[in-house]
């Protein structure tokens, strides 16, 4: 039902945009066309190597590592999080099928945590624009929030 008001709603905006301006609706569409267009080929990618990942890797192991809050397997996935990239509209679906495969919320909270707030891969530039000092700061204070929130997270929803 969400979903048929939200679609509701931006078609009505459409809409109303293409009324009050069309040339500026039709150099809009046409810029969020190209934008598609352009990320859908990694998207694709993301998504089918994360399926292949959950089809490959059996059930036991996720819910063996990730479903018991071990040190060890909060200390994997939260390394994992942190040098991955993946956009949060992945992110979400692929922490649910983690808790669907077994994981525990507390693992699924850091996962996702450091994984929007860590950034391994993207340190280099961050340094560039920003500083050593700060990108490693930043960095050791987003992990330490991600540990904090995977905590609330899984005390809160147990």
């Amino acid at each position: 039902m969400f979903n048929v008001i939200l679609f509701t709603l931006t078609l009505a905006a459409l809409i109303y945009s293409f009324i009050k301006d069309r040339q500026k609706t039709r150099q809009a569409l046409k810029i969020a066309y190209n934008s598609f267009r352009n990320i859908l080929p990694s998207m694709l990618g993301i998504i089918g190597l994360i399926g292949l990942m959950l089809a490959l890797v059996p059930k036991e192991t996720i819910e063996g590592l990730f479903g018991n809050n071990s040190p060890a397997g909060i200390l994997i996935i939260s390394a994992v999080g942190s040098v991955t990239l993946i956009p949060a509209f992945i992110a979400f679906p692929l922490a649910a099928s983690l808790l669907q495969a077994g994981a525990s919320i507390m693992a699924v909270s850091i996962f996702i945590t450091t994984l929007l707030m860590v950034g391994v891969l993207t340190a280099p530039m961050e340094i560039q624009y920003f500083g050593k000092k700060f990108t490693i700061l930043r960095n050791v204070f987003s992990l330490a929030a991600a540990l904090g929130i995977a905590v609330i997270m899984g005390v809160a929803l147990q």
